[in-house]
């Protein structure tokens, strides 16, 4: 429900706010903000507040410097960690050129018009966002070990379980600013979690997904730790996913009912569409050269394909009934935008619904066993030129903040490449900001 803006400066004054956090993505899914006083608020929502997008890679040069942040009156939250008196709140913003024009770069804008495209089609989509992370010791000065916070494993508890007590505190700090986790525990890796989220529309799964992100690292340097999402900071160990859970409905209908015995047509073309994308998506789903070692195996999926309930294939439906039938895409990793990465799946899905496609055979082999049919790309480098060719892509993505998006990550890869250790080369470039 939208709120007036009233009644949040009235909440503003009465809840003791003193700073407000202007939050937002870049176009590679990093956070960003500005904080400004609680006094400004009321112009911030009416004029914007401006920043130099030229210091923001991929969002402008110094002849075009100037962008503007307007606060979403929907996306109000306190930061529980912070103090209770003079509190910090934050909102997520929408970004604006200076003449009022929508700035293309805007992962939540594009999510926002995906979004509204879909109900145009007759779809509303719901995304239930599955979250992976390791969790570090750190040194006597409070910096970052690459040493797991403990040595257990799948589904394990206390004594092994180190993270039980941060997990806690992580979902009720999630409670407490309003949103809906579902579930927590440890997974394969040592040190490693997970947290799910509810289904919410997509742009509210999205925005959940980057306040998990900054709760997250919150909570574990108050508990004397490192949260690190980087899709593969252990060489040997699990991989981090990024699972996004995703149904659609019709007339009130989630059109993913009963899929295995009388499946929806478009339901069905909705994953084709998704099947056929992925390739090109996979250069914002899998961002970093480190993503491309986690593919492949301990139930990260390389293999393009579909099947009900085996984890070794990229979609895969969970065994759910009625409201809570989905697919469960599962290629995708933490260190993307979510915001991006939503609504290229969305519109994939879409397409495939325009086109009537077909959806092949279920792919109900060992995918990380059997190496036959089509991969997704191998590399970074290759997922970038998929990308790039892509027709499709770029009739849904801001030519500007496609081009942007290529040629940043372009020249990571080559660095990359370059490096003498590739892995200790990417944990000393992303291991303290991812």
């Amino acid at each position: 429900m939208t709120r007036g803006i009233s009644d949040i400066l009235q909440f503003v004054e009465e809840n003791d706010i003193k700073f407000i956090r202007l939050a937002f993505c870049d176009i590679f899914g990093v956070q960003k903000n500005i904080a400004i006083l609680s006094s400004y608020l009321e112009h911030a929502f009416e004029k914007g507040v401006s920043f130099d997008a030229s210091a923001i890679p991929g969002f402008g040069n110094v002849t075009e410097s100037d962008l503007f942040l307007f606060p979403d009156p929907d996306t109000l939250a306190i930061f529980p960690w912070r103090p209770s008196q003079g509190c910090v709140a934050r909102f997520y913003c929408t970004i604006r050129y200076p003449d009022g024009r929508p700035f293309e770069g805007d992962g939540r804008l594009l999510l926002r018009q995906t979004e509204k495209r879909a109900l145009d089609a007759g779809f509303t989509f719901q995304l239930g966002p599955e979250c992976e992370f390791y969790l570090f010791s750190t040194d006597e000065r409070g910096e970052p070990v690459l040493k797991p916070y403990d040595k257990a494993g799948y589904f394990d508890m206390s004594p092994l379980d180190h993270g039980e007590n941060v997990r806690r505190s992580i979902c009720l700090t999630l409670e407490e600013m309003g949103l809906r986790p579902e579930r927590s525990h440890h997974e394969q890796g040592p040190g490693q979690n997970e947290v799910d989220f509810h289904r919410s529309p997509p742009l509210e799964a999205a925005d959940n997904l980057a306040t998990l992100r900054t709760a997250v690292k919150a909570i574990a340097a108050q508990s004397g730790l490192f949260a690190s999402f980087l899709p593969k900071p252990i060489e040997k160990e699990s991989g981090s996913g990024l699972h996004f859970n995703l149904s659609a409905w019709r007339d009130g209908r989630n059109i993913f009912e009963n899929f295995l015995t009388a499946p929806d047509p478009q339901a069905a073309s909705m994953v084709a569409g998704i099947l056929r994308h992925i390739p090109a998506i996979t250069a914002f789903a899998n961002p970093l050269p480190g993503s491309y070692r986690r593919l492949g195996s301990f139930e990260a999926p390389s293999a393009i394909g579909w099947s009900a309930q085996n984890r070794a294939q990229l979609v895969r439906l969970p065994a759910a009934s009625g409201s809570d039938s989905r697919i469960e895409v599962r290629s995708p990793d933490p260190a993307c935008s979510p915001y991006v990465v939503a609504a290229l799946l969305i519109e994939a899905a879409l397409s495939g619904v325009r086109d009537g496609l077909t959806l092949p055979q279920s792919s109900d082999f060992d995918g990380f066993a059997e190496r036959a049919g089509e991969r997704l790309p191998q590399s970074l480098g290759e997922a970038l030129e998929t990308a790039a060719s892509s027709e499709w892509l770029r009739s849904v993505l801001p030519e500007k903040m496609l081009e942007q998006y290529l040629t940043q990550k372009r020249a990571e890869f080559e660095a990359y490449q370059a490096a003498g250790d590739p892995y200790r080369y990417e944990i000393e470039q992303y291991f303290d900001r991812i």
